[in-house]
């Protein structure tokens, strides 16, 4: 098994040194070249065929070309660690809240003006979220802009694994009554005046308010279950 590993390595770095899509060889090209036998270096194929490294082509025009994983596939594996390992919406949300916090704050100090006009977009057509579905559209948008406003990948990638595991909680019951999709208007409004102010500690705060109007919604759904 360590020939197979070291051979999956060997294949994942000459991926990584070519741009995606770029040819790496043919088999027999690659079985000379990394020194292994034909079994072994495809069970290593497969290992970096997963890893979204590579793509084997069979054919006359086949062979092994470079390839990367998406961002889909990227936040998927990590959401779907966390299901498996029995963490649950509440888990989540206790650590995304807080890096929300830092998203907002960050995002106040952004000065770019593309995302900032998008903002105030966003801000300008908040009162259209009306129903259940836009309201969950407007909540990930509002989220995925304040992420990428901050200018840190890492929190673009946390806070997306928490929205991709929330997506897939069927028996949540956010957003339900005229009430909660009026609350979470106010505060998204009152959000984005904050960033659009480059106020971070207003930022912050309307954050942890609507984490914990969330947790209240989480505690609700919990005690309707029960």
């Amino acid at each position: 098994m360590t020939r197979v590993r070291d051979a999956a390595h060997a294949l994942a770095e000459l991926s990584l040194e070519a741009l995606p899509g770029a040819h790496l060889g043919g088999e027999d090209e690659l079985l000379d070249r990394l020194g292994v036998s034909r079994p072994t270096l495809r069970q290593a194929a497969k290992i970096v065929e997963a890893d979204r490294l590579l793509q084997v082509r069979r054919g006359t025009r086949g062979g092994f070309f470079a390839a990367r994983p998406d961002a889909a596939d990227v936040i998927r594996a990590p959401a779907r660690y966390l299901r498996l390992n029995g963490a649950t919406i509440a888990d989540v949300h206790s650590v995304t809240r807080l890096i929300a916090e830092q998203v907002a704050a960050l995002a106040a100090a952004c000065t770019d003006p593309a995302p900032l006009a998008e903002l105030a977009a966003f801000r300008d057509r908040i009162e259209a979220a009306d129903s259940v579905p836009a309201m969950i559209r407007s909540e990930t948008e509002l989220a995925r802009l304040l992420a990428r406003m901050s200018g840190n990948p890492a929190a673009e990638l946390f806070i997306e694994i928490g929205y991709t595991f929330g997506r897939e909680e069927h028996h949540l019951h956010f957003y339900q009554s005229d009430e909660d999709r009026a609350q979470a208007r106010s505060l998204q409004r009152k959000l984005c005046d904050a960033v659009l102010a480059g106020d971070a500690e207003v930022a912050r705060l309307m954050i942890r308010r609507r984490a914990d109007l969330i947790t209240g919604w989480l505690a609700r759904d919990l005690a309707v279950g029960t």
